[in-house]
């Protein structure tokens, strides 16, 4: 028998940030890898394994010299790149699409710096894995994927090696390190031991070891003690290595493993809500990136704009840092918390003044208005039409002194489209600033052009209250929401003749929590601490600076041919919410608003949202698919939106910043916030935080959640929650612009036929002048659309399978299409 082989993965795990900020993580960085170059020429047999492009790049610019000596390291096979991705991001919450940047940026670099490029793939410390990276990895040029958390007793595996399967059916393989990647200083010898011990049948091994987590990695005596061990052990064959040849000697020994057909989680669900700041900013830089990469390719392929490449890599830098597995789950210190808020504005700053330059070449050409005519002029990034709700601020010429109001009506090809106005972002108490809502339909990936005039009207319309004397009831062909004057909750939501929500619902839970950020010893948030209730008409109005009188605690303040708008005035304690209740003159879809003012403790918000749905399941988006969530009130991470699904019927809601939720007997909550300490760990059997003074907590003040709920049948809803959620997310950007009239009319950029295939990337190509398409199969079934380019005319007819993402790369001085990879390479084995 041949003796036991065991491959000595020694690496030091380096957060960039979590109990300091950056600069720190970039000086231990330095002495990290200086240290481990050092015992790299000291030691023949040792090899060092590290990760993460950006820890690469502050060498690079902070110590050229030893960057020099790394790469000839790597060259001889004596320093080994693990993961290859530019940073150890959380791997629930970042967008599919966001997966996709993280590899393909780390990649990228460590192919230019190194000419290496790794084939495992490696997130060691992030809390829990989607299962939409298996798909991602594997369309990455990886064949297998290592991870620490969860361990055994939150997620069971039939194995520690197994094979991860997809979505779409794509397979890796995987290997949870159970004795996970650290061993304390000096202590490397008894982990192999220990090891040995713990698994006499296991063949191959895989240890990592090295002092980790801030930075550190191999010492002397370890590495002294490990060369006397790998000379004593005759029954084992222990040498220094590195993941990928663990996994060939896997496929060498021909080990049928078994197969996993789930997400990795769930480990510490409190990071699904912590930190909501973070979160939200994120989800908008997020969102902008991708927005303004489909508005500047469309600009620049029709050579309206240079391509902006720097300024929008710089912004992913900016994104891909903030994905950080201490900084999005919201784990790390105040200090990292503001410098990451700092890093995402300034990502959002970038991104600003593209998208401003791309908007203003894509509208250039549209004519002038006339005399009276404010034209209102939005662009539609994605490649089907939609229909809403659109809002739009105007100034007029001068301030109006006429004694009449000047109502602003939206047009349409001279078509008036139902408009109402509503309060403005200023304060003004002139007729001056104008806010218009109005309701339209967009055409696909190209500039709508509306027309606003101000028509003259007797006085402004005052919102006008009908109501008995315990409800307000509001009434549509399609919709009926009763609002409950007593409570100032919904107590009826029907949508197309169905009943979708019991009474009370959008009531604000407070939860009993404690002071750890991650949530380690819990599985839900199910402990009530209470509600919040209406508040009285004059502690209503103090806390919304109404001083002319007591005003109702819930009270209409919008009216008119698009919607109602209702406030509710809620407190509990030491903290207020102002909800408001958005609804539509035409369709069913309901937009819940509250503006949080939260100043309470080792305490969690939820909205309870209580359900009519017999023998409900329930989902919710994840990367590049739909999982199915628990439904025992455990917690859930999911994106953009949930649903709670019947066999007939289902209830989507979308978010546009928040992931954290649960379900139970009907009822989904959804987690809008924690209030933890910063940092603080429950592994000792003391108070978790100081009892001698004041300590801060995550998330006091102010904050805002939108929500967007929709019932109908099933079929159709889940069919169309996926585009809806890319919509309110990547929202069509629009802006009152008076246009030049000059210069080349854009053509619609890129359009699908289908109704639910999605556009989840168009860019140039990272290398040459080609165009980049990411398409996706959001429903779970297979699809067929037809896809346009009009302004190259050319169209080609798509097939994809269920939940595939397939990348085309579109070549326009030959017109040709063919299909690449996710780092936009062509495939290396045949399809």
């Amino acid at each position: 028998m041949s003796a036991k082989k065991i491959h000595l993965v020694s690496n030091a795990h380096l957060d960039p940030v979590w109990l300091w900020d950056w600069e720190e993580g970039a000086g231990e960085a330095l002495s990290t890898f200086r240290a481990a170059a050092s015992f790299c020429e000291e030691f023949p047999e040792f090899v060092f394994n590290h990760n993460e492009a950006v820890l690469y790049r502050w060498i690079e610019e902070y110590d050229p010299r030893l960057f020099q000596k790394i790469k000839r390291l790597i060259k001889q096979k004596r320093w080994h790149i693990l993961g290859g991705w530019y940073l150890q991001p959380d791997c629930n919450m970042p967008s599919g699409e966001s997966f996709v940047r993280q590899i393909l940026i780390g990649k990228r670099y460590f192919q230019k710096k190194f000419g290496t490029e790794p084939k495992t793939a490696s997130n060691l410390d992030p809390f829990g894995h989607t299962r939409g990276l298996v798909q991602i990895l594997a369309k990455s040029g990886y064949d297998s994927y290592i991870f620490c958390r969860p361990g055994q007793s939150d997620c069971p595996l039939p194995g520690d090696d197994f094979i991860w399967v997809g979505y779409d059916g794509s397979e890796i393989t995987a290997a949870r390190v159970s004795a996970h990647y650290n061993s304390p200083a000096g202590a490397a010898r008894k982990k192999v031991l220990d090891w040995i011990t713990a698994n006499p049948d296991k063949n191959p091994g895989l240890i990592l070891w090295g002092v980790g987590d801030h930075g550190g990695g191999a010492s002397r005596a370890d590495l002294v003690e490990l060369e006397k061990l790998i000379k004593e052990k005759k029954d084992a064959a222990i040498a220094h290595s590195f993941p990928e040849a663990y996994f060939a000697e896997l496929r060498r020994n021909k080990t049928v493993l078994p197969r996993h057909q789930k997400d990795l989680n769930p480990w510490a669900v409190g990071c699904y809500t912590t930190m909501a700041r973070i979160k939200q900013k994120h989800r908008q830089l997020e969102n902008d990136l991708f927005l303004t990469e489909k508005m500047s390719a469309a600009a620049f392929y029709q050579g309206l704009m240079s391509y902006p490449q720097r300024e929008l890599r710089e912004a992913m830098f900016d994104l891909a840092f903030s994905e950080f597995h201490d900084i999005l789950p919201g784990s790390c210190v105040p200090p990292a918390e503001e410098s990451s808020l700092r890093r995402l504005d300034h990502g959002l700053e970038i991104l600003s003044k593209v998208k401003a330059r791309a908007f203003f070449a894509l509208v250039n050409s549209e004519p002038k208005p006339e005399e009276g005519e404010f034209p209102l002029l939005f662009y539609n990034p994605h490649p089907y039409p939609i229909q809403g709700i659109f809002e739009c601020e105007f100034q007029p010429y001068e301030i109006n002194w006429s004694g009449v109001y000047l109502f602003p009506r939206v047009f349409k090809d001279e078509t008036p489209l139902p408009s109402q106005p509503e309060k403005e972002a200023s304060n003004l108490n002139v007729e001056w600033r104008k806010k218009v809502v109005f309701a339209a339909e967009l055409a696909p990936s190209q500039v709508n052009r509306f027309i606003c005039r101000l028509e003259k009207r007797p006085e402004r319309p005052n919102p006008r209250l009908a109501q008995d004397n315990a409800s307000i009831r509001f009434l549509t062909s399609d919709l009926e929401v009763v609002i409950n004057l007593r409570t100032g909750l919904i107590d009826r939501y029907r949508a197309r003749g169905i009943d979708f929500l019991a009474e009370g619902s959008f009531v604000p839970l407070v939860i009993n929590d404690n002071a750890d950020p991650w949530a380690m010893t819990v599985k839900q948030f199910r402990d009530l601490a209470g509600r919040f209730e209406l508040l009285p008409p004059d502690e209503g109005s103090d806390v919304s600076g109404v001083a002319a009188g007591p005003a109702d605690s819930v009270r209409l303040i919008e009216d008119g041919e698009v919607r109602q708008v209702f406030e509710s005035v809620f407190g509990w304690r030491r903290s207020v919410i102002f909800t408001r209740y958005k609804l539509p003159r035409r369709g069913t879809e309901v937009e819940i608003e509250l503006r949080v003012l939260w100043n309470e403790k080792d305490k969690m918000l939820k909205l309870g949202v209580p359900t009519l749905l017999p023998d409900a399941r329930y989902i919710g988006q994840t990367a590049y698919g739909i999982a199915e969530l628990p439904a025992d009130g455990n917690e859930a991470v999911a994106q953009k939106w949930v649903a709670v699904v019947s066999q007939d019927a289902a209830l989507t809601c979308i978010n546009d910043g928040t992931y954290g939720s649960d379900f139970f007997q009907g009822e989904m909550r959804l987690s809008l916030l924690r209030s933890p300490a910063y940092s603080a760990d429950p592994v000792s059997s003391g108070p978790m935080v100081a009892q001698d003074r004041y300590v801060p907590r995550i998330d006091q003040g102010e904050r805002l959640f939108r929500f967007w709920m929709n019932g109908g049948p099933r079929s159709e809803r889940l069919r169309a929650v996926d585009r809806e959620a890319l919509a309110k997310n990547e929202k069509p950007w629009g802006l009152a612009f008076f246009p030049a009239g000059r210069g080349k009319k854009p053509l619609p950029f890129l359009v699908l036929t289908d109704d639910a295939i999605q556009v989840t990337a168009l860019k140039k190509a990272e290398d040459g002048s080609n165009l980049i398409i990411r398409l996706f199969e959001p429903t779970g079934e297979k699809r067929e659309t037809t896809l346009s380019l009009p302004w190259a005319r050319v169209r080609k007819r798509i097939v994809l399978s269920p939940f595939e993402i397939r990348t085309l790369r579109f070549d326009p001085r030959t017109r040709s299409f063919r299909e690449v990879d996710l780092l936009e390479r062509a495939f290396r084995k045949s399809r």
